[in-house]
């Protein structure tokens, strides 16, 4: 039996639209909460790393952890298995940008809005109109943030979806409701031989993206009646060794009839690395010299630190409104907002986060405030960069210690380059 898939903007009704369509075809509805669940509990993945990897902007960091990677395939992951084992379901919300546009016994529907009208239906349900054009503002933001990092396109683009509805030609939940029953009992959405097939490459490729990142590779994976197609976008000086174990290591998941490794259309020279997650790859440089700060950065990323640099206080505290980096490099004597302060906030709202302080100008009263405070180190600049690297690396041993770094471990070796 055939699914419905529904994407929507924010205030176009459409919590009374779902759960309409589930009374009308006795379907149950599976949301982006009931699918986060489930992959946390099958992967061992914190809920709220999955939800980040969903809504939230990239981390500045991802480049060096690739999580937002290995979170949405462990939700296709658990997607494709919810798709498997139940029938005739509403699947709701961001989740459903997860599905292969080649099951298509799952209709694709997304009901869309203006702006002004979203506003206007937040306004009547009686939500101030600044919080409804910020809750508008965000929603849209994380949607296209979603399919421009899936799909390299906007979140409304008639591409993604079998049928569109515009909510201000369409005034009634009755008419919207009319316009996807006759889609859904449409021949073309009916279960196929095909669609099944795709299906089941759909969680086929799932595990085998799981398995590659799992061993530090991020590489395209597509999947074709069980035969495993990898594309390289990065160039790589020895082409027969990544491909080597590349293919070996999507031979071992189980039901995988082949793989074939190909270099992309946009194939660029680069020398391709898989990612070590063993080794630091979250950590936030805070220091006004903004020449310094680049350079630490760089010095660290050669040594397979994976490092981020801002220039002030505040830049600092507003990054951990939205990313959470493991360890913290700070200096003291900053403009505006000093470093002190910084780890008495940093602390406060982010207590695993270590904090290093890296200063040239500190006294032994700052040090002890520091301490206090709770640094978990105090440098004085200049600093030896492998006294720096073996502080940071003794840090994430805590962190790994404790229990609160996600997706730790991971990859074998540290020589990850090619040639």
């Amino acid at each position: 039996m055939p699914s419905i898939a529904l994407f929507s903007s924010t205030f176009t009704n459409e919590a009374k639209i779902v759960s309409e369509l589930a009374s009308l075809t006795a379907s149950p509805i599976i949301s982006d909460k009931d699918i986060i669940a489930d992959a946390s509990s099958k992967y061992n993945v914190d809920k709220n790393k999955l939800e980040q990897a969903l809504y939230a902007k990239m981390s500045v960091f991802n480049q060096f952890t690739l999580e937002k990677e290995r979170c949405l395939a462990c939700l296709k992951a658990s997607l494709a298995a919810m798709l498997a084992a139940k029938e005739r379901c509403i699947y709701y919300g961001f989740i459903t940008h997860l599905i292969s546009s080649r099951v298509s016994h799952v209709l694709k529907v997304l009901v869309v809005d203006s702006k002004e009208q979203r506003v206007h239906q937040a306004v009547a349900a009686g939500i101030a109109e600044k919080e409804a054009k910020r809750q508008i503002h965000k929603s849209d933001v994380s949607a296209f943030e979603l399919t421009d990092f899936l799909f390299k396109k906007e979140a409304w683009d008639p591409s993604l979806y079998d049928i569109i509805i515009p909510a201000d030609k369409n005034k009634t939940t009755e008419s919207t409701l009319k316009i996807i029953l006759e889609n859904f009992h449409k021949s073309a959405v009916q279960k196929s031989e095909g669609s099944v097939q795709a299906l089941k490459d759909m969680a086929l490729a799932a595990q085998v993206e799981l398995a590659l990142l799992g061993k530090g590779h991020n590489i395209e994976v597509g999947a074709d009646n069980g035969r495993i197609r990898l594309t390289a976008h990065k160039s790589v000086l020895n082409f027969g060794k990544l491909e080597s174990e590349l293919t070996e290591i999507a031979t071992a998941v189980r039901g995988v009839k082949g793989v074939e490794v190909l270099r992309g259309p946009d194939y660029i020279t680069s020398i391709y690395r898989k990612q070590e997650f063993e080794l630091p790859s979250k950590v936030l440089l805070v220091d006004d010299e903004k020449e310094f700060a680049q350079t630490l950065s760089e010095r660290l990323i050669s040594r397979d630190v994976g490092s981020h640099a801002v220039y002030d206080g505040q830049q600092a505290l507003d990054l951990l409104n939205d990313d959470n980096p493991d360890v913290m490099v700070l200096d003291l004597k900053m403009p505006g907002i000093d470093g002190i302060e910084v780890l008495r906030q940093t602390r406060k709202t982010h207590p695993n986060i270590k904090v290093i302080i890296l200063t040239g100008h500190g006294t032994e009263d700052d040090r002890k405030t520091c301490m206090d405070l709770g640094a978990f180190a105090y440098l004085q600049k200049p600093t030896d960069i492998e006294k720096l690297s073996t502080t940071i690396y003794d840090a994430y041993k805590k962190i790994e210690k404790s229990g609160t770094m996600a997706f730790a471990g991971g990859a074998s070796s540290r020589n990850g380059r090619y040639g």
